[in-house]
């Protein structure tokens, strides 16, 4: 009998977390607070190591605002079919241009990750603020 590998994308689960604690200033401890996942369950998706069950999934997926559709594959890991990139219409640019790079079969995830960083500085330097364009139009 074969194993079957999960269909749940546990590194960019991690990585979400990871980036949004880092944006908000948050411990494992106040991300465990509001989502009622423990503070090791959360350290073990960021490293790698956990797999989180169905409720933490969606604990998790809803306090990102991210798709749960992102993180399931809906096809054993190493298969080689491309798949859609799936995201909300109000979640960041540099997040769904990250995500779209992740997606690229063309690049190696550690190739995906620079890239997504360098266009996140480079969105961060030149994007303006809503206040911003508003006194451009004038």
């Amino acid at each position: 009998m074969t194993r079957s590998k999960t269909l749940v994308n546990t590194e960019e689960l991690g990585r979400a977390i990871r980036r949004r604690r880092d944006e908000l200033g948050l411990s494992l401890r106040d991300v465990a607070d509001k989502t009622s996942v423990s503070a090791s369950t959360l350290s073990r998706i960021e490293n790698g190591t956990g797999k989180p069950d169905a409720d933490n999934i969606a604990r998790l997926t809803v306090w990102l605002d991210m798709p749960m559709e992102r993180i399931l594959s809906g096809k054993a890991a190493g298969a080689e079919e491309a798949s859609a990139v799936i995201y909300f219409p109000h979640e960041s640019t540099p997040e769904i241009v990250e995500a779209h790079l992740r997606a690229d079969q063309n690049l190696t995830p550690e190739t995906a990750a620079a890239l997504s960083e360098l266009f996140r500085v480079a969105y961060t330097q030149f994007s303006r603020s809503p206040s911003d364009k508003a006194r451009k139009r004038r």
